[in-house]
């Protein structure tokens, strides 16, 4: 068999992303298109700046499960009318765009990211409302929905509906609790309960539009504050009030000039390793990620203890004019000197307010005697301690392993860095498969000893292979995509661009660095 290229894996990665594209399919997608509607990637397209890039979160929500990739929602951060906001787009081909278990988890990271990042947030509205089937899973933790955009409001973050269809049940709370709402004359429609439900409940025959419809709305509940005559209007409307919130950012982006990377971001592809056993220098990725030298930037990479700590790089950057700095490891094995070199540098960057990028293709903290009595288990405390107490904004990508304690202390999920990426050849397990299925044979082995019973060899190489399959089916990009684990798989040499639109993004809310920490274990 053939060994996988970085090529192979994006193309399974576009393959991927073109069903999240297709939403329910062509059939459905036919039948929305056939009553006059636009899809939800299509309003996205007009509602943002033209020319302007539009950043898509969790686009791979819900793969290899029963639910469409995608997850029934569009994602992302989008510039409408110069304002960075949060976009969150029903897709009504997939179910009539219900809210299924990973819909609730994609647009509760959404708000997530609109909160930590000061964002306002739009709605594109066509919703059924919750997957009946699924209610258990969703109903007590989705309310949290409505609490955030209340919540948002009351911080100053502007939020905005546009309803373009159905709005039924939980949708309709979208539009109700949302500052600003647009309801398309004709077609939306925002009700707690529909014409079967009040049917069943009070025994009232209503009819949908008197119900719900978007003139009666604008007309007599109040619900509506601006009626579009069609999805065109509406999208103009709404980005006329974006306009009136003229928001400005408390962080200035920088005015001084940059220089595109020193060396060819292309080059990325042939440093991705798909055998993570194979180690690289990050500096490379440095090179072609942030920027070359220039008038305002004589030396691209100021690296910090370069000959110290040598499998962990860190060191002062900037990236599309903004200062950076990077912890980036792709040598596998962090050691006690690499901890202590981080905790060190990660206090520096809290000191002078400077946001940070950790860049990691590593296998864990080194185990043995000699490293457990030399402190590896304090020092790389030492090391989250600071990372998890650092207040500057963190960014994460994971260009190849990330095993163990290496992801917790490089900044994984967990440690709620703002965004998160992986490449598409990265991994992410508690350890390595073979690793894991050596470490499970030992201890079978172990007790089959104790007890004096002989071992079965042959069971013993059908468990290690399962589980060897098992783990590495499990720590594949799209199954931690899936699951929300990261914010999205990326083409290595797009780190640059989605990094730069992650930094403005932070600069809607000021920060300082940390000056307390935990206790540091001497």
């Amino acid at each position: 068999m053939s060994e996988t290229t970085i090529h192979d894996q994006l193309d399974a990665l576009a393959a991927e992303h073109a069903k999240a594209v297709a939403g329910g399919g062509e059939k459905y997608v036919g039948r929305h298109r056939a009553r006059g509607r636009l899809t939800a990637r299509e309003r996205i397209e007009l509602l943002v700046d033209e020319g302007s890039a539009f950043l898509e979160l969790s686009p791979l929500a819900g793969w290899g499960s029963d639910y469409t990739v995608g997850a029934s929602v569009v994602t992302g951060i989008g510039v409408v009318e110069g304002t960075e906001c949060l976009v969150v787009a029903n897709d009504p081909t997939v179910k009539g765009g219900a809210t299924n278990p990973f819909t609730l988890k994609k647009l509760l990271r959404a708000h997530e990211v609109a909160e930590r990042n000061g964002l306002p947030t739009i709605s594109l509205v066509e919703s059924a409302g919750a997957d009946l089937p699924t209610q258990k899973e969703i109903f007590s933790p989705g309310g949290r929905i409505f609490r955030d955009l209340t919540r948002a409001s009351a911080r100053r973050e502007p939020t905005l509906a546009v309803v373009f269809g159905n709005a039924t049940a939980g949708g309709a709370y979208v539009p109700g609790m949302s500052d600003h709402t647009v309801m398309v004359r004709g077609a939306a429609q925002v009700f707690l309960g529909g014409p079967p439900l009040v049917r069943m409940a009070t025994g009232e025959e209503a009819e949908e539009e008197s119900l719900g419809g978007a003139e009666m709305h604008a007309r007599v509940s109040g619900l509506a504050d601006h009626l579009a005559a069609d999805e065109h209007d509406a999208i103009r409307i709404a980005r006329r009030v974006v306009a009136r919130w003229e928001r400005h950012k408390p962080v200035a982006p920088p005015t001084y000039d940059w220089a595109e990377p020193d060396a060819d971001p292309e080059e990325l592809l042939e440093l991705a390793p798909t055998d993570l056993t194979e180690p690289f220098d990050p500096r490379e990725v440095v090179a072609r990620v942030c920027d070359g030298v220039s008038v305002d930037n004589p030396v691209a990479f100021d690296e910090f203890k370069p000959l110290y700590g040598t499998s962990l790089v860190c060191g002062w950057a900037r990236l599309h004019g903004r200062p950076v700095g990077v912890l980036a490891n792709a040598q596998g094995v962090l050691f006690s000197e690499e901890a202590q070199k981080a905790t060190q540098f990660v206090q520096l960057a809290n000191a002078s307010g400077t946001p940070l990028l950790f860049w990691h293709h590593t296998t864990g903290f080194m185990v043995g005697t000699d490293y457990e009595q030399g402190g590896i288990v304090k020092h790389g405390a030492m090391m989250i301690n600071a990372i998890s107490n650092s207040t500057v904004p963190h960014f994460t990508v994971l260009m190849g392993a990330s095993y163990g304690a290496g992801n917790y202390a490089m900044n994984g999920r967990a440690y709620d860095p703002r965004f998160l990426f992986a490449w598409p050849n990265a991994k992410s397990a508690v350890m390595g498969p073979k690793q894991l299925a050596g470490v499970l044979s030992i201890v079978s082995r172990a007790a089959a000893e104790a007890k004096g019973a002989p071992y079965d060899e042959e069971g013993d190489a059908g468990m290690r292979a399962m589980v060897e399959q098992m783990v590495e089916e499990q720590s594949l990009p799209f199954v931690l995509s899936g699951l929300l684990y990261d914010d999205g798989v990326i083409d290595p040499r797009d780190t640059r661009t989605v990094l730069g639109i992650c930094l403005s993004v932070a600069e809607n809310t000021a920060w300082t660095g940390a000056t307390a920490y935990g206790v540091f274990r001497p």
